[in-house]
């Protein structure tokens, strides 16, 4: 089994291939990346994982993989930083979990707007509409004569429509894979997971249209669902304990450990694993997203578990010995 790869070594690895794939690289950068990859075996098997990752773009159909690469190497700004972030984590998971990425939506790359893992961001849209958009999220912007459109790629976004000032009326939209969500004067979140769209709404109310549906649902203020791309759930009252990620707190009561460290990890870069046999234990408590190691040493200190790290992107929460 080989030795993990030093994780400066990856980040190294990652910047050479944005670099190569830039448009910009030289035969100067084309020998120096040569003298990197042989300084020793990790910087070798680094640059294998590199390698791989390439030709996994080159599935990618079009030009979008390569004018994603290109992209990020002409941006200097947080951009390239976060894109690189992203690709540092291909590297380090290894071929067993980045090949289980082959069908990333590779239209988050291109997003107009997107966010790090464990980033929020604040955007005021032109019509006055604010949006927060949560950790690891993507979206594009699409205002016309005609409408107001989110199109959600991927995480959550916490919506503050603004009032119409158009002369001609266009409906506020959020898109998802699954269908849409349409405001009616109102501040709700929207959340993408893999079996579908969750909805929860504070003020006005929201119209959830699944994509193979004719009929909507409306979901009122206090109440919350959710909609997969077929159907949309009952509606439920809004637990407001899902809402205080906007303030940077998670606040669980009596919530299985593995169901709260999921959540977590959706703001930590890495891998944060959770034994079997602790997976049930009940935790109630509030929780910062923003600082995810002093929650884990608040879960350590009261719960039978241990928490344990191999490096900093690889974590373990297991039965206290």
């Amino acid at each position: 089994m080989n030795a993990p790869i030093d994780p400066v070594i990856l980040g190294e690895a990652a910047d050479w291939l944005v670099q190569l794939q830039s448009g910009a690289a030289t035969d100067e950068d084309r020998r120096a990346i040569q003298l990197w990859r042989g300084r020793s075996a990790q910087h070798a098997q680094a640059w294998q994982r590199a390698e791989a990752i390439i030709g996994d773009f080159q599935t990618v159909p079009g030009s979008i993989a390569s004018d994603t690469i290109k992209r990020i190497g002409r941006n200097k700004g947080i951009g390239r930083r976060q894109a690189l972030n992203r690709i540092g984590l291909f590297l380090l998971a290894g071929p067993a979990i980045w090949l289980a990425q082959r069908e990333l939506p590779w239209q988050e790359w291109m997003a107009d707007q997107h966010t790090a893992i464990g980033e929020q961001k604040n955007l005021p849209l032109p019509d006055g509409t604010r949006l927060l958009i949560n950790t690891n999220s993507s979206l594009n912007i699409a205002f016309s004569a005609s409408e107001r459109r989110i199109k959600l790629l991927g995480g959550e976004v916490l919506i503050t429509t603004a009032s119409e000032l158009s002369p001609t009326y266009r409906p506020f939209i959020v898109q998802t894979r699954h269908g849409t969500a349409r405001a009616l004067g109102t501040r709700f979140s929207v959340r993408v997971d893999d079996p579908g769209t969750r909805v929860a709404v504070v003020q006005g109310a929201v119209e959830m249209l699944p994509v193979h549906s004719s009929r909507g649902v409306i979901v009122n203020a206090g109440e919350q669902s959710g909609f997969s791309a077929d159907a949309s759930a009952p509606v439920q009252p809004l637990d407001l304990a899902s809402m205080t990620w906007e303030n940077g707190m998670m606040v669980a009561k009596n919530m299985r450990l593995a169901d709260l460290l999921a959540e977590l990890a959706r703001y930590r870069q890495g891998v944060l694993r959770c034994h079997d046999s602790v997976a049930n234990l009940t935790v109630s408590g509030a929780f910062s997203l923003r600082d995810t190691d002093a929650s884990l040493r608040l879960l350590q200190n009261t719960l039978p578990i241990s928490v344990s790290s191999l490096t900093r992107y690889w974590v373990a929460v297991e039965p206290r010995g």
